[in-house]
């Protein structure tokens, strides 16, 4: 039986693991459920929750004047009240690349303690800026004109610092990059403190909420059973992981023994010597 080698991106900067290369520029806004609208396009899909007292909106594209101008015309073709909250769910800069320009604005931008910490330890010419509200702990709720949003923490995943945004009124929840969708799938970022071992309590997690709706990192809204489905996914390729490295595999051999052609996707693994370690 074939085995697809998982893709290896060894040697890039945590900060453009998952910045997207190209890809469409910001698309037309699209209302999930009353009060809550998607916008996908020039890098993560981002969310706009309206309340009676302003905006909350989650993750604010890739960096760029045009990115940014094209996000604010797509809002404000739904609704003409200010924003007053960024949340952003992780320190990659498809979802951070223009906290400057909301921060200019005068919205708070909010994001676990450890995105902040990710961003003070990364490099480039470029690193997006810091939130100006962070929460340390599993949980955090934001409330806005009667509205309630909540953050949760819950381990690490895709980063040490990613957050899930939970709409309990409208039973949706954004998951960020803890799910991608199509052909590239799960990123592990071990420089930014992610886990594929803790990746499936996370999804875990995420399945105890009361939802029927979930907005991914990229893509369409998926089902529960699409994150069921992806859950599993995920424990098999871990699951096979450890299966070879018990049989005896090497570093330098355990990609290579892994099955995933019936995963639908490919796993990203940046760096190997982690997943071994994590592995051992």
């Amino acid at each position: 039986m074939l085995l697809r080698t998982v893709v290896l991106l060894g040697g890039l900067v945590a900060l453009t693991q998952a910045q997207p290369k190209g890809g469409p520029p910001v698309q037309p806004i699209q209302q999930m459920k009353t009060g809550l609208y998607m916008i996908a396009g020039a890098g993560a899909n981002s969310e706009v929750r309206i309340t009676n007292e302003g905006l909350i909106v989650v993750d604010g594209k890739l960096p760029g004047e045009q990115n940014y101008n094209a996000l604010m015309e797509q809002i404000k073709s739904v609704s003409s009240q200010p924003i007053k909250y960024l949340i952003v769910t992780h320190h990659h800069p498809d979802h951070t690349g223009n906290n400057d320009r909301f921060l200019a604005a005068g919205v708070q931008v909010i994001g676990h303690e450890n995105l902040k910490k990710n961003l003070a330890g990364a490099t480039g010419s470029s690193v997006p800026a810091s939130p100006s509200m962070t929460y340390p702990g599993a949980d955090y709720t934001l409330r806005l004109g009667g509205i309630e949003v909540q953050l949760h923490h819950y381990g690490r995943a895709h980063t040490s610092g990613d957050s899930v945004v939970y709409f309990p009124d409208l039973k949706v929840v954004a998951v960020s990059d803890v799910i991608t969708t199509g052909a590239l799938g799960p990123l592990v970022d071990y420089a930014g403190g992610g886990s594929f071992l803790e990746w499936g309590k996370v999804l875990d997690s995420i399945l105890k909420l009361d939802f029927d709706a979930c907005i991914p990192g990229n893509g369409g809204v998926l089902t529960r059973a699409d994150v069921q489905a992806y859950k599993t996914k995920i424990e098999t390729f871990v699951s096979r992981a450890k299966e070879a490295v018990r049989n005896g595999a090497t570093k330098d051999q355990l990609m290579a023994q892994i099955k995933t052609d019936d995963l639908g996707w490919t796993p990203r693994v940046p760096n190997v010597d982690a997943f071994y370690a994590e592995l051992k």
